[in-house]
């Protein structure tokens, strides 16, 4: 398996890493559910270079994860938005804060807290069966061939 071959792969989490494999994407994408939404903002929280930044930004919004939006015209400046298929990213996201306030918090405590809008409350992230809503452990589930899967040589 190649890197820059990543998204040919029949494996959902192949294609997935190629879009947002990295660990300056990733952060642009936390960040952005953080509300963050300008080049300006993303370079001053991250200190990442300006190319890098760029580059980053560019294949979020080559991948449909991001779209760009005009907020000023002389000098053109973009802002950056999640898309639908950004926001649904969004557990992804989540999954990923909930492993670090687990096994890498300080000995303070977790940096930010998740309030659930909904009902008020603070959570953890869960994951659940979409069928039965039962929560759901590496464990608890078993894989089979689907119809994208590449045939067996």
């Amino acid at each position: 398996m190649k890197w820059n071959d990543l998204e040919q792969e029949a494996c959902s989490v192949a294609r997935t890493v190629s879009v947002i494999g990295d660990r300056w994407t990733l952060l642009v994408l936390r960040d952005c559910f953080l509300g963050v939404r300008r080049f300006d903002e993303f370079q001053q929280r991250l200190g990442i270079s300006r190319p890098m930044l760029a580059d980053r930004l560019a294949k979020l919004v080559e991948a449909g994860v991001l779209r760009k939006a005009a907020y000023q015209e002389s000098p053109a400046r973009y802002e950056y938005r999640l898309t639908p298929k950004g926001l649904d990213l969004h557990p992804v996201i989540m999954a990923i804060v909930h492993w670090g306030d687990v096994h890498m918090a300080g000995k303070a405590g977790r940096p930010l807290l998740h309030r659930h809008t909904g009902c008020g409350h603070l959570f953890d992230p869960v994951t659940t069966c979409s069928e039965c809503q039962a929560e759901l452990r590496a464990k608890d589930v078993s894989v089979e061939r689907g119809p994208g899967a590449f045939p067996m040589v």
